[in-house]
């Protein structure tokens, strides 16, 4: 995974649940970070769409359970597009 990519999605993860960029992880879930409920993350949905020019199908949204899921999923978005694929 790329690491600016990464970096990027722990930002805005931060800046949506309202927590110190450290405090989110890798392996940071809807249970291990605080306000990550179902509301935050339709919100950090809506944040990365608008960040990255990216759009998520709601099965997309299901497979959301971790952080790193959510950098790779938008990784494979990014890959589709450069690639003229749909992901």
């Amino acid at each position: 995974m790329n690491d600016t990519l990464f970096s990027d999605v722990r930002r805005i993860a931060a800046d949506v649940l309202a927590q110190p960029v450290d405090r989110i992880t890798a392996d940071g879930t809807r249970d291990s970070i605080p306000g990550w409920d179902s509301l935050a993350h339709v919100n950090l949905v809506l944040a990365l769409e608008q960040h990255f020019d990216v759009q998520f199908l709601p099965e997309e949204m299901m497979e959301m359970l971790t952080i790193e899921l959510v950098a790779l999923l938008v990784e494979e978005k990014l890959a589709a597009r450069s690639t003229g694929g749909r992901a």
